[in-house]
């Protein structure tokens, strides 16, 4: 979000009075979006705020005022002050590329062309154009470009269908109908003469509830609610056109309102290494104190000798000068190279995941995009996975399957997703495959008549409209599961071609049967089922029912037949995770249709309990079912979902689906994902009051005892309802403690900011790096309060993608960037970081070493520019090729053995203790490399021509001694050697003598280091130079070696045993024994592969086996399901194709032309 915009939360705001063509009494925010960090203007303050709030940057800022107070700095005045200028240029300019390419998609976003009602005429004008007040038509297949109040449609009584999976994740389209007082107000000229105001709630983020008032000119006031309210975010469908009046723009919106304001996100390595430059500051004063005292106690013993060094007594003044100046001296602890470094390594690293070919999608051409390069190394630290559903698990698209009529299956018996990888807006809603069910229907097999009966349920019992476009005929229906259905029976050859208010017709190998409309007996979640009474060709009475198993079997009859093998049936498909419903039939008498039809009239008319009187009505005809079998549908998943939820449970990442779509979808997709297995314990939590919650709670706790907090082999199942309540202060513990201890977690009917509740949860009270992925606006919130948000490149939009850290075409990519690309940054970064940090330990804590032979001066032993130069240069490659280009091991590898991404998880390798012994190790070598060189020449040495040595000849041992070491150093720290790491070992050594030729003999051609003329022939001349560069160097680096080899030998980690697999370049070898014989030893454990197994009674919990039942439709709409068929008569309607005004076409050519530049 931007930085001046941010979302105002509150629960109701200041109602607000709008008015209808009449722009200039409105003014109200505008319609623009933005997701970048940065504006123009705000900038310069914002970055140099961020970047000064990094620990580093702010002790340099304060070394570099130090050093330019006079004659404090023993090194100069732009040491620091040029590196930090540097670095921020440096940093800046990452800033500035990754910042434009949100501004880039948020223009992308803005730029979206839509009609407005201005200046008498339709004109097309940009999305951020868009004001309070406008009149605006949106074309089917359109996203909506703020939140809208309905006045007309092209359909029927003005309704219109909305797609709001967007919002709340539900696959089913929505039904809005505007008010009869606006219906017949289509025309331009009826629109310019529309005038009025409306008075309505100020912005909120409640999409459920509206409440307004419509005020026309010379008419009576009018009530308006959420059913004439149409939401940003949401997509027209199967509607031609509507108007609307727009009520709120921009961020008061509805969907931005449940966004939170984007987060400053930083890595945990990030964090862990602050903490670290805070405690190597605290190391410093101690060093500095140190030398201040030595100087103290110099000064005191020798002052009387050296009165040409200091005056005579010791004040204040010159103990606080003295510290300043050893804090300038030893300031370099802190790597202020280490910035520049990450902030190169990082952006590289980014570069990587954007070209990788691997997570290319090529059906759309889509690239893995790296927002953000900050928190790379946290994608290899994730341990829990917030996923949506819709869209990000699935590809949205419901296909008939399978079926089962009387007891025999008939379907693609494969299963293997592997044969529909790709998810396609295209693709048919069948996968039908099986030749039998035809040739038993052609061929008088004895289950004709039901294979018959079936299929003609299939084609009358919904509320589809069939659509006729030339010879094609194309199925309109807020229910894509019903529309799946009567797609695949239309494939099969049982064709819904026309209907009529009162009628349906359906095509059966070349014959017509015309089926009378009497009832709908409509569906609902209590009822689990729909049914329709109709009058068949033959003038039979007969009312078709669909539904859940549950409420089907219970009103069999009981001489229906093939119970017991479609129940095995129903098992099987559930198991899969595909959606089942039964289908029954059952026949009535008139007289009994009569009688029942009086009970029902008067359940209509009643004024009290209308619904429920009608659904008790509804169950006095649906009884003594004939059985015909059952459906099974699949809510198609992305390629190899399954695959890599199994691959990510099994490198010990926890798998949370947070949805805001129905209990029994995600149930369903959570076993057809292989989320759930088998018969697992599932704690279901449906509550409507905080009592109930707790006492749910608290109930499964106790029977969990000892196991609580531990990962058991179950389910955790709750609803949003129930969520509300269970993130109360006071129980939200206990909650979290429930949901900890079970292997999956679905949260079902979520609001967006119940999903960022959840994530926040857990991400506050579980030290454990977060990750959340989605594609919808509603995951907006989840994803920018993780530690890493994931955005799917999806049909939704692209208010995920832009609002991500990481942007990824399919689920399954995830496998690769977090397994692959998440370690390997990891381990890059944190040895890029304590190998920066330990080659400036060895350098310059050799100024402390050099103290107690200079009377705690602050005189410095190597030449200022060299001192420099040592991290920009002669030291700068190692590090780089570090954290670019090393690889803990191959990629086959840490696909093939997830278990590896445990290393990188639990932070083996990058912690406090690490970071000290690597600190420990530099103070070790930095004593052996000044002092064996100091009395290697105690006596002096005398060079040719009679010359004497000074402190820079010793200096420049040192330094060579040094660079040479830290060099070497990286090569035992580099675990896949490649050209550039030659390179850089050896090319930075080779750098640093030829630099120290040329440097040596400027004078005084350039008048640049006089102090250093000669040094460099007199320092290779000498044998104890080339003796010490063997000897010293060897002596530092034995015990690295020895412990290594120890370490590999007798105690080797998990990652050493896989590195010595892939050396030897075996051909399969069996890698099982590995992990066998690390549990045997426990110093392995199976991550989430045997949970332990639990019992638990309370009522909460379903043991049974999973019925598989799921239903998407539109309930309790402002149009019942019986008005919505009655509304249409297609064999009167004209086609609906139809062009979209050339400016708008051209817009969306623009948009995805556009769309690529953000590769």
């Amino acid at each position: 979000m931007g930085w001046n915009q941010s979302p105002q939360h509150s629960e109701r705001s200041q109602p607000r009075s709008i008015y209808i063509n009449d722009p200039l009494k409105n003014n109200f925010c505008q319609n623009s979006i933005s997701t970048a960090k940065y504006s123009m203007w705000s900038f310069l303050p914002r970055y140099l705020y961020l970047q000064f709030g990094k620990t580093a940057n702010a002790f340099f800022l304060f070394i570099t005022i130090l050093q330019q107070i006079p004659d404090v700095s023993p090194t100069g005045k732009y040491t620091t002050l040029l590196p930090l200028m540097i670095i921020l240029t440096i940093s800046g300019i990452k800033e500035i590329i990754e910042d434009y390419k949100r501004h880039l998609a948020n223009k992308i976003v803005n730029s979206q062309r839509t009609l407005v009602l201005r200046q008498n005429s339709w004109c097309a004008i940009c999305w951020q154009e868009v004001s309070v007040g406008d009149i605006v038509k949106v074309y089917n297949d359109e996203f909506l470009p703020a939140d809208m109040i309905l006045i007309s449609s092209s359909e029927p009584q003005s309704m219109c269908y909305i797609a709001t999976a967007n919002l709340d994740g539900e696959t089913n389209l929505k039904i809005r109908q505007a008010l009869p007082e606006t219906a017949a107000m289509q025309t331009e000229n009826q629109l310019l003469n529309l005038h009025g105001k409306i008075e309505c709630e100020g912005p909120n983020r409640h999409f459920s509830s509206f409440v307004g008032t419509l005020y026309l000119s010379d008419r009576s006031p009018v009530p308006i609610g959420p059913d004439q309210v149409l939401l940003r975010g949401t997509q027209l469908r199967n509607t031609q056109w509507i108007t609307g009046v727009v009520i709120y723009t921009g961020f008061e919106t509805k969907l931005m309102q449940n966004s939170v304001k984007s987060p400053l996100k930083k890595s945990h390595v990030e964090k862990v290494t602050n903490l670290q430059i805070l405690a190597l500051f605290l190391f410093l004063l101690v060093m500095s104190m140190v030398s201040c005292v030595g100087a103290m106690y110099w000064n005191q013993m020798y002052n009387m000798d050296m009165w040409y060094m200091r005056k005579k007594g010791f004040n204040p003044h010159s103990f606080a000068l003295d510290s300043l100046v050893f804090i300038i001296l030893y300031h370099n602890l802190i790597p202020i190279s280490l910035l520049v470094t990450l902030e190169i390594v990082k952006f590289t690293q980014a570069q990587f995941i954007n070209w990788d070919e691997d997570m290319h999608f090529k059906e759309s051409d889509i690239y893995a995009m790296a927002r953000t390069s900050n928190l790379n190394e946290e994608l290899g630290q994730v341990k829990y996975l917030f996923s949506d559903k819709t869209g990000t698990l699935t590809c949205n698209i419901m296909t008939f399957k399978k079926c089962t009529i009387a007891g025999i299956i008939y379907g693609d018996h494969s299963d293997n997703s592997e044969d529909y990888p790709k998810c396609s807006q295209t693709s048919p809603s069948y996968e039908f495959n099986d030749p039998a069910l035809l040739e038993n229907f052609e061929k008088g097999h004895p289950t004709e008549g039901y294979i018959k009966e079936f299929f003609t349920l299939l084609c009358v019992c919904h509320t589809v409209i069939p659509e006729r476009e030339g010879n094609n005929i194309n199925y309109q229906a807020s229910s894509p599961d019903e529309a799946a259905l009567v797609k695949g029976a239309k494939n099969l050859g049982f064709v819904l071609t026309t209907r009529t208010p009162y009628s349906v017709t359906i095509e059966t190998m070349g014959e017509s049967f015309t089926f009378e409309i009497l009832n709908v007996l409509e569906f609902s979640s209590n009822r689990k089922r729909m049914s329709v009474i109709v009058r068949t060709p033959m003038g039979q009475l007969r009312l078709y029912c669909k539904g859940a198993d549950t409420v089907i079997y219970e009103r069999l009859s009981k001489n229906s037949e093939f119970v017991e093998e479609t129940l095995s049936h129903l098992e099987c498909f559930a198991t899969n995770g595909l959606r089942t419903l039964c289908v029954a039939y059952t026949d009535l008498t008139e007289e009994e249709y009569q009688h029942w039809l009086q009970e029902y009239e008067k359940a209509s008319t009643n004024l009290q309990d209308r619904i429920k009187k009608r659904e008790e009505c509804y169950n006095l005809i649906e009884k003594d079912f004939m059985l015909l079998g059952a459906t099974a549908i699949e809510d198609r998943l992305q390629a190899r979902v399954p695959e890599t939820i199994s691959t990510l449970l099994q490198a010990n990442i926890r798998i949370w689906v947070l949805t805001g779509d129905k209990q029994e979808t995600a149930i369903n997709i959570a076993y057809s994902c292989k989320l759930i297995s088998g018969n697992v314990p599932r704690i279901h939590m449906n509550a409507t009051s905080l009592e109930a919650t707790t006492e749910m709670i608290d109930q499964n706790c106790h029977e969990l005892g000892c196991l609580l907090g531990k990962e058991n082999d179950m389910a955790l199942i709750i609803d949003g309802e129930t969520l509300k309540y269970a993130l109360d202060f006071d129980i939200q513990r206990k909650f979290l403690n429930l949901a900890l201890s079970c292997r999956t977690v679905l949260c079902c009917r979520m609001s967006p900011l119940q999903k960022a509740e959840i994530v926040d949860l857990v991400k506050k009270h579980v030290q454990a790096i977060t990750l959340a992925i989605g594609d919808g606006a509603n995951d907006v919130s989840m994803i920018q309060t993780a530690h890493v948000g994931v955005g799917i490149s999806g049909n939704e939009g692209m208010q995920a993608t832009n609002s991500s850290d990481y942007a990824i075409a399919q689920f399954s990519y995830l496998e690769k960037l977090l397994l692959v690309h998440g370690a390997w940054n990891y381990f890059r970064v944190t040895k890029c970081i304590l190998y920066c940090f330990y080659k400036n330990v060895v350098l310059y804590t050799i100024g402390l070493w050099f103290t107690f032979v200079n009377g705690f001066s602050g005189q410095i032993l190597f030449e200022r520019w060299c001192i420099g130069l040592y991290n920009v240069l002669f030291t700068s490659l190692p590090p780089l090729v570090l954290g670019v280009f090393e690889r803990c091991c191959s990629e086959s590898s840490l696909l093939k053995y997830p278990q590896l991404y445990t290393v990188s998880q639990n932070g083996e390798t990058f912690n406090t203790k690490v970071f000290w012994i690597h600190c420990m190790c530099a103070l070790f070598h930095s004593f052996i490399l000044f002092w064996f060189p100091t009395k290697m020449m105690a006596h002096d040495v005398v060079l040719q021509h009679g010359y004497t040595t000074d402190y820079l000849f010793l200096g420049n041992f040192v330094y060579t001694y040094v660079v040479i070491t830290v060099c070497l150093k990286a090569g035992l720290e580099t675990m896949s050697w490649n050209n550039f790491s030659h390179l850089a070992i050896w090319g930075s050594m080779i750098i640093w003598l030829v630099f120290f030729s040329i440097y040596s003999s400027l004078w005084p051609t350039i008048h640049i280091a006089a102090d250093m003329k000669g040094q460099a022939s007199m320092t290779l001349i000498c044998p104890y130079f080339w003796l010490g560069l063997f000897i010293v160097p060897v002596i530092c680096l034995i015990p690295n070696v020895l412990w290594k080899s120890i370490k590999n030998t007798h105690n080797k980690s998990l990652l050493e045993e896989i590195r010595e697999l892939e050396s030897r370049k075996i051909p399969g070898t069996d890698v099982s024994q590995v992990f066998r014989k690390r549990a045997t030893l426990g110093s392995f454990q199976f991550p989430s592969r045997h949970p332990c197994e639990v019992v638990l009674r309370n009522n909460s919990v379903d043991l049974n086996a999973p019925h598989g039942y799921a239903f998407s439709q539109t309930e309790r709409s402002v149009v019942t399901q019986e008005e919505l068929v009655r509304c249409y008569d297609t064999s009167a309607m004209e086609s609906k194709t139809f062009r979209k005004p050339s400016s708008l076409a051209e817009g969306e050519d623009r948009r995805v032309s556009a769309a690529h530049v953000l590769r």
